[in-house]
């Protein structure tokens, strides 16, 4: 890691590599997007733009049983989550020595991934159905655990523990 003489450790490494924060950010607009988009398709299923032949049907996976969890429709999790990771992912939050800040925000992309398993399973086991809206969504999801892991480093928990 290259450090510029005069600054911060905590900052000196997101001036090094600004990339993750703003790959980051990105992530949780489509994903907000995509799941804003899904939500009013819950409502208003004539708005679904999707193709409906074969495995690939958004609109039996949107409507079956599996879309409603407790009550309430799978985009509202998938909004909430963006949302967080987009507060917890903001430039300052990253560059945060917080612990809990850094763990909450691996725990978050933990429990996304395995939001996303699940979904996976419902969308291929049980309904035999694939919703591509939907697997943006997982792909999302995905890209967003593997940056946050690969940039633990990069964390102000991490640099602050770990640097000499």
């Amino acid at each position: 890691m290259t450090r510029v003489q005069g600054t911060p450790r905590s900052t000196s490494v997101l001036r090094d590599r600004p990339w993750r924060s703003l790959a980051l950010e990105a992530i949780c607009l489509a994903g907000i997007g995509i799941s804003i988009y899904l939500l009013i398709v819950h409502y208003e299923p004539q708005a679904l733009i999707c193709t409906n032949n074969g495995a690939v049907d958004c609109s039996a996976v949107l409507k079956s049983s599996s879309s409603i969890i407790f009550g309430i429709p799978v985009p509202y999790f998938g909004l909430a989550y963006f949302v967080g990771m987009g507060v917890v992912c903001v430039p300052v939050a990253w560059r945060s020595e917080a612990a809990w800040l850094a763990w909450g925000r691996v725990a978050a992309a933990v429990v996304g991934i395995g939001m996303v398993v699940y979904l996976i399973y419902q969308e291929a086991i049980v309904l035999h159905k694939i919703c591509l809206w939907c697997t943006g969504v997982h792909v999302l999801t995905f890209v967003m655990f593997f940056v946050i892991i690969s940039g633990w480093t990069d964390t102000g928990y991490a640099r602050a523990r770990y640097e000499y």
